[in-house]
């Protein structure tokens, strides 16, 4: 049994934190929030201060928004980097840019901490069942001292690499993707809408059909069934297709596909949308057409 400490219990480290919870370790819980700490307490979980919950673990994942939360929590003061023991590893799974996974693993090494540049992908519901497709990068080291809490939290784990970086430079590519495919989902359902095509039949019929893509059967039901209850929000996609942007600069290569999405997410954000569900995006186009969606009055 493993002692495993994961810090952010929102959406997706609620899934992954009750996931190693399951297959049978001590698991203590984090977050900003009581109320989210006292639930996972009351489904069996631990919970308590920073340096209680670092110092009992020899596992620490790290599941929160951004480089800059990612760098607070484990080396700003007081952060985990202070309590946890020589030896123990961070798992890193924030959406991030591969020099800030560089940077981070190297101020954990010279801690004389092992650290995973781990970013996951899968959504809420394979987080809880322990599915998630992890992106993990690191020294053989620090795959071995991470392996129960990866093992649990996911049914794949792409090892890419002895380098910090690599890891993250995957995520960036799937996040392309996944934002790209998401608004052109939204896309396509208002131009179908526009013709008088029927939501449900769109959905059924791109579903079995060429166009079809994960995040359109995925997400096409939230629209469909009029249900923007936050899963994934909009607000994510600024950050992850800006980091996109920046890695594509840097490189000097041109991503017009990410910069069409990603001034769609934008214009939702802007619209207020920022904190509902990322299916929400199709609005930006109903809104400019002057379309009702299902459920609009």
């Amino acid at each position: 049994m493993a002692i495993v400490t994961v810090i952010g219990l929102g959406s997706m480290g609620i899934g992954m934190a009750n996931s190693v919870l399951r297959a049978g370790h001590e698991v203590w819980g984090l977050d900003i929030s009581e109320a989210r700490m006292e639930a996972f307490v009351a489904g069996g979980g631990k919970s308590g201060t920073i340096a209680e919950a670092a110092g009992a673990s020899d596992i620490l994942v790290c599941v929160v928004l951004n480089a800059a939360q990612t760098r607070e929590v484990l080396f700003g003061a007081g952060g985990a980097a202070d309590h946890l023991k020589p030896g123990a590893v961070i798992i890193a799974c924030a959406t991030i840019p591969p020099a800030a996974a560089r940077a981070l693993a190297a101020e954990a090494a010279a801690r004389g901490l092992l650290y995973l540049d781990a970013p996951v992908s899968g959504g809420t519901g394979r987080a809880a069942s322990g599915e998630l497709s992890i992106m993990a990068s690191g020294p053989a080291e620090a795959f071995a001292a991470a392996r129960p809490a990866l093992d649990a939290m996911s049914s794949t784990v792409h090892a890419l690499g002895d380098e910090a970086g690599a890891g993250s430079a995957m995520k960036a590519v799937n996040q392309l993707l996944a934002g790209v495919h998401l608004a052109a989902m939204g896309e396509a359902f208002a131009l179908g809408i526009s013709q008088g095509l029927e939501a449900q039949r769109i959905l059924d019929v791109v579903s079995v059909s060429a166009g079809t893509s994960w995040m359109f059967e995925n997400r096409g039901p939230h629209i469909v069934e009029n249900d923007y209850e936050t899963r994934s929000a909009v607000n994510i996609w600024p950050k992850d297709l800006g980091i996109v942007s920046e890695i594509a600069e840097s490189a000097g290569m041109p991503v017009p596909m990410t910069g069409a999405a990603l001034g769609q997410f934008r214009a939702a954000a802007e619209a207020g949308d920022g904190l509902v569900d990322d299916a929400a995006v199709v609005r930006v186009y109903a809104r400019a057409a002057g379309l009702k969606l299902p459920g609009d009055a």
